[in-house]
């Protein structure tokens, strides 16, 4: 069952910035809270692959083409994670999911973030 909606993608010239939320509206805060949340990015024809973590202590892990660029952070009263994306680049170009790292859930149907060269 899919847990996560994605939104706040979009169109941006490169240099622009872009900030992606992913809610989890059918979990209760009580299985939200514990768990390591990622966000994954997906180009047509090639694998999935991990962007950035936050797990419940806030510690954060980054993919190193983003580090720097990208800022990944959660709100537990809201059940939302969020993916702050500055200085986009064309490569940044894909749709963009979240799930659980360690137990993934069933995959939503992401946002997509265009950057054109």
């Amino acid at each position: 069952q899919v847990q996560f909606v994605e939104s706040g993608g979009g169109s941006v010239q490169p240099g622009g910035s872009l900030r992606l939320s992913c809610k989890a509206p059918r979990m209760i805060t009580s299985t939200f809270n514990p768990l390591t949340l990622g966000w994954y990015r997906q180009v047509p024809g090639k694998q999935r692959e991990f962007i950035a973590s936050v797990d419940s202590s806030r510690k954060t892990n980054y993919r190193d083409s983003v580090q720097g660029r990208f800022t990944i952070s959660r709100d537990n009263s809201r059940k939302t994670v969020y993916l702050q994306m500055s200085n986009l680049k064309p490569e940044d170009s894909a749709v963009y999911y979240c799930n659980n790292v360690l137990a993934p859930n069933s995959w939503g149907e992401g946002t997509l973030v265009s950057v054109p060269s």
